[in-house]
């Protein structure tokens, strides 16, 4: 399990997604700044690539379509 510190320094009252902060690891010595609550969702669930995985297909080729191009 992953700890973060997070700060919160503003944020609407009539629209509770738009919030300002950062994000600290304890003992890291880096801060992540967010303008809303979507950038806050990515710095706390990163999306990991695995090695050897391209794009967003899963390291697959896209398979060509044979027949004629309509």
């Amino acid at each position: 399990m992953d700890s973060y510190l997070v700060r919160i320094y503003r944020r609407e009252e009539d629209n509770p997604r738009l919030l300002v902060g950062v994000v600290e690891e304890p003992g890291a010595n880096e801060k992540k700044a967010f303008q809303n609550v979507y950038e806050l969702w990515d710095i706390l669930n990163p999306i990991r690539k695995i090695p050897g995985q391209s794009g967003g297909n899963g390291g697959r080729k896209r398979s060509k379509k044979k027949g004629p191009n309509l």
